[in-house]
């Protein structure tokens, strides 16, 4: 087996194990010397990351036909700025950004208007069941503003306050005090849905 194969076989090994921490350049030195190209590599980590478009998207949009376009033009517009990406941060983290950032002005051009939602949402089955749980939790987290939507969903996907104003464009102390304000938004809406007094 030769050098190429061997490293090339290295790489999509690296790429299941740490997707998540695998920045844009180094994506391209890597295709670069193993006879991949940027357009590949942009493929691969997007096709590895894609579930964070498709979230950021199911915050703010509800019709499937939007979804779709939207999706696309997420694509599109993360191509555009990949060639100019220094990979200072990880993927993931770029990746959210410019989504967010795409999300954010399709609303707004088109007019997307956030979903009405009941006051008071009976679940269909068990309400301790972890599948009810977790569409309470995202019911309570789209009737938040558009920001506080994405602060608490990265807080909820792991990453620090730090982070969560990088990618919002916040400074720190507002990401960390928006984001205590969202939880005790969300905490009493669970509470009230469920029936349970302040």
């Amino acid at each position: 087996m030769g050098n190429a194969v061997i490293f090339s076989n290295l790489y999509t090994l690296i790429c299941i194990l740490t997707a998540a921490f695998i920045t844009p350049k180094a994506a391209i030195f890597f295709h670069q010397t193993f006879g991949m190209t940027q357009e590949q590599a942009f493929v691969q980590l997007v096709q590895r990351n894609a579930g964070i478009i498709h979230k950021v998207i199911h915050l703010y949009v509800d019709h499937p036909e939007d979804r779709r376009d939207l999706y696309q033009e997420v694509l599109l517009q993360a191509w555009k700025s990949y060639a100019a990406f220094k990979g200072d941060s990880t993927f993931t983290t770029w990746l959210y950004r410019v989504t967010l950032n795409t999300v954010l002005t399709y609303r707004r051009k088109n007019r997307i208007p956030t979903a009405e939602l009941p006051d008071k949402w009976d679940p269909p089955s068990n309400p301790s069941a972890q599948s009810d749980q977790s569409e309470w939790l995202l019911l309570a987290i789209k009737q938040l503003n558009e920001i506080d939507r994405v602060i608490i969903t990265l807080h909820l996907d792991g990453y620090d306050n730090e982070e969560i104003a990088g990618i919002t464009g916040l400074n720190k102390n507002t990401a960390t005090v928006r984001l205590h304000r969202a939880k005790q938004v969300i905490i009493q809406k669970m509470k009230t849905w469920q029936g349970v007094s302040p």
